[in-house]
């Protein structure tokens, strides 16, 4: 199995259009590997040359990035990462909305959007999806629950925003200091079981999301959990049944790879309606709890004045800080390995000194907002480069394997004749028909922006008041059907 930093040795053809698929390998002193000086102080001229070369490999790609979004692939690639970006967030989300009251709805939407933004505008790998994801919610629940079981607890927005700024500022640290190369080291192996076990964790609380439908309400409302429990089913059983069929001969590829594309956002909308259906809405199932347009949880200011917090709380932040440095470094580069794996056809160089400084600011920013920070998402990021896949077949591959079988069938019947008949009479003879059906196989991504930005930008109209409004309408068991259909998209 190839190791991971073969990603750093892709090399940059002439051709632009992302139909193109010949690619030439270049040395290894690209973005993984920077130049190393040879006097004593060598070490301080190479502060940076992660960074710098990060840019200039991605730089002349940068106009195609955009131009090349026109391609249809691009429409179902944004419609399938914003339903699979989204509502996980959310759905990890809710026991930090709920247990500290500090974040809402809006503040895990705007996360969302800033992140996109920020990686689809500035990033070097922009089919990285960055968002709100598990493992920075149970961080920050943790937090929550160790200051607050102290005496003159501080105020967890500003203790939390020095967190996030000694993160960030040991995240720029290490993109200048080209820690970044370290990844070489990471083989596909770890990728794949750290992937896996985000996986089951996606499963495992997906069906948690489930049974709390009996515990939310005191007394509970039986008839409204079980109502939930057949519309999450029936999400599930539906957006399963396209996948499948979409995997069949059953219909014309078309129809196919619109059932692939489509099937996840139709089941969520077609059993989110049916709540509202029949009896079923007297049941009442529980919804997704929404605050107002643009504004943040408990009707606080936007930005957290967290430079306020008393001196010692400032020192006991930096340990924290140290903790989710050590989480995003792992979790946002596997994720940024995984979207840019040795399986996908990709022609453009990645970049992930640069990617990680623009991490650092967007945790930064994060905290001054009152935000739950954002890193790059597993499983989300490799359905995104998989959405994106052009699929064909290989037209050399098919006249080699024709020509050879060809040859075979001929040999075979032609030696099995007796010397004495003519042998010259070869039309006479009935050789068996060569049919030969060609699997599709990737033969391009569409490596462009537009489609990170867009589903982020779809969270930015999400928080306005009509579609607030909407989202507020979705059972909360709609969350349950994304989370597994991510995980074993992602097995």
């Amino acid at each position: 199995m190839p190791s991971i930093s073969q990603l750093s040795h892709r090399a940059a053809p002439t051709h632009d259009s992302p139909s193109n698929t010949d690619t030439v390998s270049f040395t290894p002193s690209t973005t993984l590997q920077p130049k190393h000086s040879q006097t004593r102080f060598g070490w301080f001229r190479n502060l940076g040359a992660g960074i710098l070369l990060d840019i200039r490999a991605r730089a002349p790609w940068y106009i195609s990035d955009w131009t090349d979004a026109w391609n249809y692939r691009v429409v179902p690639a944004t419609a399938l990462i914003f339903f699979a970006n989204v509502l996980p967030g959310i759905a990890f989300s809710l026991d930090l909305i709920e247990t500290t009251g500090q974040y809402g709805v809006a503040e895990v939407l705007l996360s969302s959007f800033m992140a996109a933004f920020v990686f689809s505008a500035f990033g070097a790998q922009p089919l990285t999806i960055a968002g709100v994801t598990g493992p920075i919610t149970v961080f920050n629940k943790t937090i929550y629950d160790i200051i607050e079981g102290q005496k003159n607890p501080p105020i967890y927005l500003h203790f939390i925003g020095w967190v996030y700024l000694w993160a960030a500022i040991i995240h720029w640290l290490t993109a200048i200091l080209n820690w970044c190369n370290f990844l070489k080291y990471v083989t596909l192996f770890s990728c794949d079981t750290f992937g896996f076990y985000v996986s089951w964790v996606y499963l495992q609380y997906g069906i948690q999301v489930v049974t709390r439908q009996l515990q939310s309400t005191n007394p509970p409302n039986t008839p409204g959990a079980l109502v939930s429990i057949i519309l999450a089913l029936l999400m599930l059983v539906t957006s399963f049944l396209f996948l499948s069929l979409s995997q069949k001969s059953f219909f014309h590829r078309h129809v196919r790879r619109f059932l692939a594309d489509y099937g996840m956002p139709v089941s969520l909308i077609a059993s989110s309606a049916m709540a509202y259906w029949g009896r079923f809405n007297t049941a009442n199932p529980a919804t997704l709890p929404v605050g107002k347009a643009f504004q943040p949880a408990g009707g606080r200011e936007w930005l957290v004045p967290f430079w306020q917090l008393e001196g010692k709380w400032v020192g006991i932040a930096l340990p924290f800080g140290v903790v989710l440095w050590i989480l995003f470094f792992f979790d946002h580069n596997v994720s940024s390995l995984m979207a840019q794996s040795s399986e996908f056809p990709l022609r453009k160089p990645p970049g992930f000194h640069w990617d990680f400084f623009l991490l650092g600011v967007t945790t930064f920013i994060a905290g001054l907002l009152g935000l739950p920070a954002p890193n790059g998402l597993i499983p989300q990021a490799p359905i995104h480069t998989m959405s994106l896949l052009v699929m064909g077949s290989s037209p050399h591959k098919k006249q080699d394997e024709e020509i050879a079988t060809a040859t075979k069938n001929e040999n075979q019947f032609l030696s099995s004749k007796p010397r004495e008949k003519d042998t010259t009479n070869v039309e006479e003879c009935q050789l068996p028909k060569i049919r030969h059906v060609p699997a599709e196989i990737p033969v391009a991504v569409v490596e462009q922006r537009v489609s990170n930005l867009a589903q982020g930008a779809l969270c930015l109209v999400l928080l306005t008041g009509p579609f607030l409004h909407v989202l507020g309408l979705i059972p909360r068991v709609g969350l349950w059907e994304q989370m597994p259909f991510a995980a074993t998209e992602s097995l």
